[in-house]
């Protein structure tokens, strides 16, 4: 069995490493990096401290807009199709990325299996929600994370090859945390960014929705974030950069600091120690319910509804007053939280033996 993987943003980088290293017994994967993100901070680092290995093919699509974008990849990930006639097109999540494989793949009739299927926000103007709408309906398999992603399907009248596998993030952070924690080089951030564990609040920006409304945008944000009691950390995305910097410069803000985006195990360190969560990014989200960290979603929706029970993650306006009044004053269910709707930790392995099952375990 072959399969060709397609990979493109910092999170995919992070579900492949488990993925792959269960896949790695059973078949030949050629993976593509697509260049989606392409910054080193985003891209490079994340191959190395993962133990990834190096991309068969790097397409350097590089940003621009969306339909520039997906149509160049869709475009290189078809030429790569042709040279290595894989079995299977394996793709995850719901970036461009994502919908590029899943197209390319789907049109020359190689069966496309989706991780992290079912998830939705119901929301059709997120770019993200088109991409995994229109890549649920082209997958042969789909791997759901969660009983609500199947449940999602079904409405949609996708029954076939759906399984409800659990969410391979929990698989990585579960070995990726005990692998930072046991790493001086990575224990020593806090040292480097002067800060305390549980003194700070960790915030992340990027989406799309955030950073449209401009500077205007951005400092309601930052006056929220500025009367906090907290430093906030905010490693900063490429895309939401300027303006960050503008909005620092323009107000005067003294509680935020911008740092540079960082490598996966340190953002596990940073997340895992954190009093809150601040973002706009669905995997933080999830990520800080499965480290006990409370979390508000700077969102008016968010696909992982399971992290909403007991007030563990919370969705907020984009507004100073709602920001603040979340940050200050949500208070969490403990007990909301003993219930593990993600699985057991071993989504990666599932998938791997319905794959090897599916198509047969024989290396090309």
């Amino acid at each position: 069995m072959k399969i060709v993987t397609v990979v493109g943003a910092r999170p995919q980088f992070v579900k492949a490493s488990v993925v792959s290293a269960a896949l790695k017994p059973v078949c030949t994967e050629v993976l593509v990096h697509t260049g989606q993100h392409y910054d080193r901070n985003m891209s490079d680092v994340f191959f190395e401290e993962l133990a990834i290995p190096r991309p068969a093919y790097n397409l350097g699509v590089g940003s621009g807009s969306h339909g520039h974008q997906t149509g160049e990849m869709l475009m290189k990930i078809e030429d790569v199709i042709l040279e290595e006639k894989p079995d299977v097109m394996l793709v995850y999540g719901d970036t461009n990325s994502t919908l590029a494989g899943a197209l390319a793949a789907s049109k020359l009739h190689i069966p496309v299996a989706h991780v992290e299927a079912g998830l939705r926000s119901y929301n059709m103007r997120m770019p993200e929600e088109q991409n995994r709408v229109l890549t649920d309906h082209i997958s042969k398999w789909l791997f759901c994370p969660t009983q609500t992603a199947a449940d999602n399907l079904k409405k949609e009248g996708v029954t076939a090859g759906v399984s409800v596998c659990g969410d391979v993030m929990l698989d990585s952070v579960l070995h990726f945390l005990q692998v930072a924690k046991s790493n001086p080089s990575k224990t020593d951030v806090f040292a480097q960014l002067g800060i305390e564990p549980k003194n700070y609040r960790l915030a992340t920006l990027h989406r799309a929705e955030t950073t449209d409304g401009g500077i205007d945008a951005i400092i309601a944000i930052f006056q929220a974030f500025e009367q906090l009691p907290q430093l906030v950390v905010l490693p900063i995305h490429p895309r939401t950069r300027p303006l960050a910097e503008k909005a620092i410069v323009q107000c005067g803000f003294r509680n935020i600091k911008l740092i540079d985006p960082v490598g996966y195990l340190e953002m596990l360190l940073l997340t895992s120690n954190a009093c809150q969560v601040m973002t706009d990014s669905g995997g933080l989200q999830k990520e800080a319910w499965f480290m006990k960290v409370p979390c508000i979603t700077l969102r008016g929706e968010t696909e992982w509804v399971e992290t909403l029970k007991g007030n563990w993650n919370v969705l907020s306006a984009l507004t100073t007053e709602d920001i603040y009044n979340k940050a200050m004053h949500t208070v969490v269910d403990e007990a909301a939280h003993e219930q593990m709707p993600f699985g057991d930790g071993n989504a990666s392995q599932k998938i791997a033996d319905v794959l090897s099952r599916e198509m047969g375990a024989v290396r090309p």
